[in-house]
């Protein structure tokens, strides 16, 4: 009964390898069965398709990087990868932790006693897979948010140049009448939107119209109380995490509803569900967001540091500046810990002092300075 439970197990040795052929390079052979009987697994798992592949062509990486066959691998193949991702690539911890677990989920698939692998590497080549990822050669997760340190949000001052430079550029289209200037307002808009919702690129740019909603708790934004983020950053293999985001910036609110009811339409995409359309019809990408932005930011000279994902950092620390409740912040920006949220906030030393004033002086209570947009 055991075995017949392990051959009917998806991914299992017995449901890849076909028996009685000749193999004129076995060890290949053995290679892709082994990929097969992963991808198997993971598909019975519920698994998407794009992270099955993705796992796939990195462990093909790890393969060609080692030049040995899984049954070879050793705990040193995984230092010596790592050390040349970290030395050579200089990716980021996060980044190299998630490819190590990669590797770590294969290794630990093949020396899975219910699939059989070690024992068919075993008749086969008189060896077997091992443990090859380890402690002591793998980045533990110690900290739920490890972007580049480099990357800051926008000063409050920054922050009303570059929206105003972008509104700029849709006024220069407009007096010399130039092509490109529902494509500015678009832009413009755009970065108001990141900045107003506190989004990602791609949840941003995966927008529709029919994303924006009513909130009966404020009226005064009609049908641009709520916005619907259905593509909200996954965990890995899971599926995207859908979240509303209440809207609490009117001037925010204004702009979008301006884009969509007067400038919208004169792209003449009537039937295209996107909120954020080109002037050729199709659906804007995170890759053109991230283009328009870094020419923007250096026709002003802003610091490099100052990236797309900045405009969320912004939206954090200025709620929180604000004296808005951290929690809500955390719910708006889709966190699951609170420690993302405020490794998220840089407040700056106005905020700073007005804090301690206020613990020194209960009585103290001045309202948050800043330019509103």
């Amino acid at each position: 009964m055991a075995q017949q439970r392990t051959a009917a197990l998806a991914g299992a040795a017995q449901l890849e390898l076909v028996s009685g052929v000749i193999q004129l390079r076995p060890e290949d052979a053995m290679v892709e069965a082994m990929l097969r009987g992963w991808r198997a697994q993971q598909l019975s798992r519920g698994l998407k398709e794009d992270t099955i592949a993705g796992r796939e062509r990195l462990i093909r990486r790890f393969h060609e990087f080692t030049n040995e066959y899984p049954w070879q691998w050793l705990p040193g193949h995984m230092d010596e990868w790592s050390a040349s991702l970290t030395g050579e690539r200089h990716l980021a911890p996060s980044t190299i932790r998630s490819y190590q677990g990669d590797v770590r989920q294969f290794t630990e698939f093949l020396i899975d006693g219910r699939y059989g692998w070690a024992t068919a590497c075993e008749d086969t080549f008189g060896t077997h897979p091992v443990a090859i990822c380890h402690e002591w050669n793998t980045i533990a997760h110690l900290n739920d948010y490890e972007g580049d340190p480099e990357a800051r949000p926008f000063t409050r001052d920054e922050l009303q140049r570059f929206l105003d430079y972008a509104d700029d550029q849709v006024d220069r289209a407009v007096r010399s009448k130039r092509k490109g200037a529902l494509a500015a307002y678009r832009d413009a808009t755009l970065f108001k939107v990141v900045y107003g919702w506190g989004l990602r690129r791609t949840e941003t740019s995966k927008l529709d119209v029919v994303d924006f909603g009513r909130n009966p708790k404020a009226r005064q934004f009609g049908r641009y109380g709520t916005l619907n983020v259905r593509y909200g950053k996954a965990k890995r293999g899971q599926p995207l995490r859908r979240r509303n985001v209440l809207s609490v910036m009117d001037w925010a609110v204004d702009a979008a509803r301006d884009y969509v009811e007067n400038v919208r339409p004169r792209f003449g995409c009537e039937n295209h569900p996107a909120l954020w359309v080109t002037e050729r019809g199709g659906r804007v990408k995170p890759s053109e967001i991230n283009a328009r932005f870094v020419a923007y930011r250096d026709a002003l000279k802003l610091p490099k540091a100052l990236v797309p994902h900045s405009l969320r950092h912004s939206y954090v620390t200025h709620l929180t500046e604000n004296g808005i409740d951290r929690r809500f912040i955390q719910q708006q920006v889709g966190h699951e810990c609170d420690s993302s949220t405020a490794l998220y906030t840089h407040v700056s030393d106005d905020f700073m002092n007005t804090a301690l004033s206020k613990a020194l002086n209960p009585a103290f209570d001045e309202a948050p300075t800043g330019k509103d947009r």
